[in-house]
């Protein structure tokens, strides 16, 4: 299965516009922004649990990263209420579950070799930086030096301007914006490829969003298995 795999071109996905599609887990379901590969893929999806939901225990052989969007998102060792943030580097495992039904952004096998640092960020929690022109603030919420993630709040009515040397990926987690003439809500999701700006007005409510800078896939992201191993 591949889905928005041409790195080359600005990509933009209204999410919340898509009907769901169910995972091979009853009562976990996915919007599908990315993939490449099958159930095992390289993939940046939106996926919602029902109430008492769960997902078998997995190994993440290529990483795996969330944003919590709505709801309580849940393993053995904590958690994770909408707002929290967390990489899961190769290696780790766990059970992910909600109780009470959550929505969460995932990214998995998209890491790099070496990156091995393990962050869970709470709502609430990161560096505070300095914001951008328009913004009101922005917190670093990952930074090794290759990539950077960062939670940012762009005033209403503001014209915002993000330069891209690396590649960008955002998605907008509360508020609107327009990009280019499209009106963006909550779940949509976009990439950049280097030398494309994102170049936003932000609507009457403000908005908030996830932006990472890095590239699109790095040069040594981490290999998805062969098929039937």
């Amino acid at each position: 299965m591949r889905i928005n795999d041409d790195f080359s071109r600005p990509t933009i996905v209204n999410a919340a516009r898509q009907d769901w599609a169910p995972s091979p887990a009853a009562g976990v379901d996915r919007r599908m922004l990315f993939r490449i590969g099958d159930e095992v893929a390289r993939a940046t999806s939106i996926v919602r649990y029902a109430p008492g939901s769960a997902f078998p225990r997995h190994t993440h052989g290529g990483g795996e990263e969330i944003v919590v969007l709505d709801g309580v998102f849940q393993d053995e060792h904590d958690n994770y209420p909408a707002g929290s943030y967390f990489r899961n580097p190769p290696g780790t495992s766990h059970v992910p579950a909600s109780r009470d039904g959550c929505t969460i952004f995932v990214r998995l096998w998209q890491f790099r070799a070496g990156d091995v640092e393990q962050v869970v960020r709470q709502p609430g929690e990161g560096r505070s930086v300095p914001p951008r022109a328009g913004a009101a603030s922005a917190t670093v919420l990952f930074d090794d030096g290759r990539e950077e993630v960062r939670l940012e709040e762009w005033r209403a009515g503001e014209r915002v301007t993000v330069e891209n040397s690396r590649g960008l990926e955002f998605l907008v987690l509360a508020g609107e914006l327009s990009v280019g003439g499209e009106r963006l809500e909550p779940q949509s999701w976009g990439r950049l490829p280097a030398g494309t700006k994102l170049d936003a007005t932000i609507g009457p409510q403000g908005a908030r969003l996830w932006i990472r800078n890095a590239p699109l896939l790095h040069p040594d992201v981490l290999s998805l298995p062969e098929p039937g191993i």
